[in-house]
C-alpha cells in the first residue's frame, strides 16, 4: 500500500478511517465530512481497497490536505473488515471513528463523542445514527429505543462497565456511531473479521463488549447511514432477497454468539440468541413471500437448523410472537402457513383470523402440522396482544376509513374495546401524522368502526404523499393496546381515482396494499399526479423498446 504524508495539528485527538471501494460518486463527501469535524480530528485515513473506477482520483484532490492519509490496497479483500483493519493499524491518535464512504459524520460528532469520552474515561462512546432513505429523505434514528429519548430510551447519560446488566445493547450491532480508545483495541486484540465476510460490524462489536469496556452511552447525533434502494450495487444490508445474504447472516450471528462464550460470557451467548428471534429472523421471515419458492424451502431449512440448538432459556426470553415462530419452525419441516407468519413477524406482530383450536381448545397457531401452542397469550398485556385491525377505504373530499377489529381467542372481548384512534403516517416526513378517533361498534368476531378526515389534510405540496396506516383499540377502562399497522382485508387490492377538494382543487388518490397486506394511501394534486403518471408511462414505454 502507498499512502501520501500528513502533519496533524497539535490539539488532535482522533483519527477517522473511511473505507471506499468503486465510489467516486460519494467518497468526497464522506472525507469533508470527516475533515468538518475540525481540529480534533488529527487525521483521515482514507482506505481504498483497490478501486477500478474513479476514486483515487476524486481522492487526489485531497493531496494538499495535510490530515488526509490515502492508502491504497493493491488488491481488493472482498468485504470491509480488512480495509477497516488497516486503518486501525495505520492510526497514530487515542482514539478512532469508522466511516463509510457513502455515508457522512454529523457536524459536531467527533467533539461530541470525546468530550463524553474524557469525562467518562470511557474506552467506548455511542451516540445516534440516523438512517436516511434516498431519494425521498425520510430519517429514522437506528436502535431509537435505546438512543431516542423522545421514543422512551433511558441509556443515554449512563456509562456502563460492560453490557451484562444492560443486554439490550446487543441490538445494536453497528460500529460507525460509536469512538474507541486505540489502546483498549490494541490491547485486547478487537480487529474485524478480515476478508469476504459479510456483517463483520456483528464480529467487532461483540469483541467490543466481550473485552468489558467502560461505555457511555450519548444522545450525541453522530452518523448519517445512508440508505439508497435504487443503487446499482445494495449495500450487504438491502441484499436480502439473495439466500447468500442470509447464510452470511447466519455465520456472523453464530461467531458472535462463539465469542462471548469463549470471552467466558454464556449470559451475553444467550442474549445475543434472544435477539436474533426477535429481531434478525423475522426481519427476513416478513419478506418470505416475496420470494421464489426455492428460496423460501433454502431459507426454512437454514433457519430450522440454526434455531433448533438455540438454549431454552435464549427462547424462553424472546416476545411471545418470536417464541411461536420458534415453534412453527421446529414443528415443520417444510414452509408452512407462511401468510400467519409473515403477519407474526410484522414489525407490528399482528395475529390474524382465524384463530385456530386444538382438539383440547387450546389456542394454537394453526392447523397441525403448526398446531402451535400459544404459550403465553394469557399473559400478554393488552399493548402487547397481536391485534389485527382490517381496514377499507373510501376517498374524496372525506378520506373514510372502515374498520374491523377482530378478536383474539376473547383476549379482547374481555378488555372491552371502546374506541380505535386512527394515525395516518406519512412515509417521507416521519414527524407528519394526521389522526382521528370513533367508537367501536360490536360485530361477529369483533367490532367495526368508520373514521373520517378530510382528504386535503393527507395532502402534501409539491410532491406525492404515501401514508401508513395505523391503529390503537382503546378499551373501557382507558388502557390503551399496542399500535399496529392497519392490513388490507383478503381480497382487496385498492383502489385509484379523481377526487375534487373543498377548495376545487383535483386530487388524484389511490389505496394500495403492501407486501406484508399493509394499507398504504396515495395522494397528489392533479398536475404532479398527471405528471408522475405520464413520467411511469414513458419509463415502461421505453423499456420495452
Amino acid at each position: 500500500m502507498s499512502e501520501t504524508p500528513r502533519m496533524p495539528p497539535a490539539s488532535a485527538r482522533v483519527s477517522v478511517v473511511v473505507i471506499a471501494y468503486n465510489d467516486a460518486e460519494h467518497v468526497g463527501d464522506a472525507v469533508r465530512s470527516a475533515l468538518a469535524q475540525g481540529d480534533v480530528v488529527g487525521e483521515v485515513i482514507v482506505v481504498d481497497d483497490a478501486s477500478s473506477d474513479t476514486t483515487r482520483d476524486v481522492l487526489a484532490a485531497f493531496d494538499g490536505d495535510p490530515r488526509v492519509r490515502v492508502l491504497a490496497r493493491e488488491d481488493n479483500s472482498g468485504g470491509c473488515g480488512t480495509p477497516r483493519n488497516d486503518g486501525i493499524a495505520a492510526a497514530v491518535h487515542p482514539y478512532v471513528m469508522f466511516l463509510d464512504s457513502d455515508d457522512l459524520l454529523l457536524p459536531g460528532a467527533a467533539d461530541g463523542l470525546l468530550a463524553a469520552a474524557t469525562r467518562h474515561d470511557a474506552d467506548v462512546v455511542a451516540g445516534v445514527c440516523v438512517r436516511r432513505e434516498l431519494p425521498e429523505g425520510r430519517e429514522t434514528t437506528w436502535a431509537a429505543r435505546l438512543y431516542d429519548t423522545a421514543e422512551g430510551a433511558a441509556l443515554p447519560g449512563t456509562v456502563l462497565d460492560g453490557v451484562e446488566d444492560h443486554p439490550e445493547l446487543l441490538l445494536d450491532t453497528l460500529s460507525v456511531n460509536k469512538l474507541y480508545r486505540r489502546a483498549f483495541l490494541n490491547e485486547h486484540g478487537i480487529r474485524f473479521p478480515d476478508g469476504a465476510f459479510h456483517y463483520e460490524d456483528f464480529v467487532f462489536v461483540a469483541r467490543v463488549h466481550a473485552a468489558g469496556p467502560r461505555l457511555a452511552v450519548t444522545d450525541v447525533p453522530v452518523y448519517v447511514w445512508h440508505v439508497r434502494r435504487q443503487a446499482a450495487t445494495l449495500s450487504i444490508s438491502l441484499r436480502r432477497a439473495s439466500l447468500a445474504n442470509w447464510e452470511h447472516r447466519l455465520a456472523a450471528h453464530q461467531a458472535v454468539v462463539e465469542v462471548f462464550r469463549a470471552a467466558g460470557k454464556p449470559a451475553l451467548a444467550t442474549a445475543a440468541q434472544t435477539k436474533f428471534l426477535d429481531y434478525d429472523l423475522p426481519m427476513y421471515l416478513r419478506e418470505l413471500n416475496q420470494r421464489s419458492e426455492e428460496y423460501r424451502a433454502g431459507w426454512w431449512d437454514s433457519a430450522r437448523a440454526y434455531v433448533s440448538v438455540f438454549e431454552t432459556e435464549a427462547v424462553a426470553s424472546a416476545t411471545a410472537p418470536s417464541r411461536w415462530i420458534h415453534g412453527a419452525l421446529a414443528a415443520c419441516a417444510e414452509p408452512y402457513a407462511l401468510g400467519r407468519l409473515v403477519e407474526l413477524a410484522a414489525p407490528l406482530p399482528r395475529l390474524i383470523p382465524p384463530y385456530h383450536r386444538s382438539a383440547a381448545g387450546r389456542p394454537v397457531l394453526a392447523d397441525a402440522p403448526c398446531d402451535v401452542p400459544l404459550d403465553g397469550l394469557a399473559e400478554l398485556s393488552a399493548r402487547e396482544l397481536p391485534i389485527a385491525v382490517d381496514g377499507t377505504v373510501s376517498l374524496g373530499v372525506t378520506t373514510r376509513l372502515t374498520l374491523t377489529v377482530h378478536d383474539l381467542y376473547g383476549k379482547a372481548d374481555v378488555l372491552r374495546p371502546a374506541s380505535v384512534r386512527v394515525e395516518f403516517a406519512e412515509r417521507v416526513a416521519a414527524d407528519r401524522k394526521v389522526a382521528g378517533e370513533a367508537p367501536l361498534t360490536p360485530v361477529e368476531g369483533g367490532w367495526t368502526a368508520s373514521v373520517r378526515v378530510p382528504t386535503s389534510e393527507l395532502v402534501c405540496a409539491g410532491r406525492l404523499a404515501a401514508w401508513s396506516v395505523l391503529a390503537e383499540v382503546r378499551f373501557a377502562d382507558g388502557v390503551a393496546g399496542g399500535v399496529t399497522e392497519v392490513r388490507a382485508p383478503q381480497g382487496y387490492a385498492g383502489r385509484r381515482g379523481v377526487v375534487m377538494s373543498r377548495t376545487a382543487r383535483i386530487l388524484l388518490v389511490q389505496s394500495h396494499v403492501s407486501a406484508r397486506r399493509g394499507l398504504i394511501l396515495r395522494l397528489a394534486d392533479g398536475t404532479l399526479g398527471a405528471r408522475r403518471v405520464l413520467s411511469g408511462r414513458l419509463r415502461r414505454l421505453l423499456a420495452r423498446r
